[in-house]
């Protein structure tokens, strides 16, 4: 009988130790924010030969890992770009509204002349543009607060 209530009592010690995991760790799951859908398209009104696109993939972790080295978190491409040729790329941020961003630009030493608009961005959120741009020189799509 000692031994019968000795088993039953650690029996529930366990399951009450499980219990407590399951629900630490289904904690620190939900704390994760649902992923969104980013599309990028980047394109030009002209063939542009080498265009320089720098573009979110990732969440930086915080501000402070971001600002010290923004181009760890920023990859860039170069693309040929023009009517019927658009630069696509998509990924997924927890946060987009402080970190989803894409900039075109011409190479730093091309004198290229670009006739309007040039190029253009567009970028969408879980399929809803939600911003776009246009410029001879360059565009910059982004919802971010700073």
């Amino acid at each position: 009988m000692v031994l019968s209530k000795t088993l039953t009592v650690a029996a529930a010690g366990v399951a009450g130790m499980c219990a407590a995991t399951t629900v630490f760790a289904a904690g620190v799951a939900e704390a994760q924010p649902p992923l969104r859908h980013i599309k990028y398209t980047v394109g030009a009104s002209q063939d542009i030969a080498n265009a320089e696109i720098y573009y979110r993939e990732v969440d930086p972790p915080n501000w402070a890992e971001y600002s010290h080295n923004p181009y760890r978190f920023t990859p860039n491409v170069e693309a040929n770009l023009g009517p019927g040729k658009a630069w696509v790329f998509e990924t997924q941020l927890a946060d987009p509204d402080q970190w989803a961003m894409v900039v075109v630009g011409l190479p730093g030493h091309t004198s290229q002349p670009l006739n309007e608009p040039g190029f253009v961005c567009e970028m969408r959120v879980d399929d809803v543009v939600v911003s776009t741009d246009a410029g001879t020189k360059g565009a910059l799509c982004s919802i971010r607060p700073w």
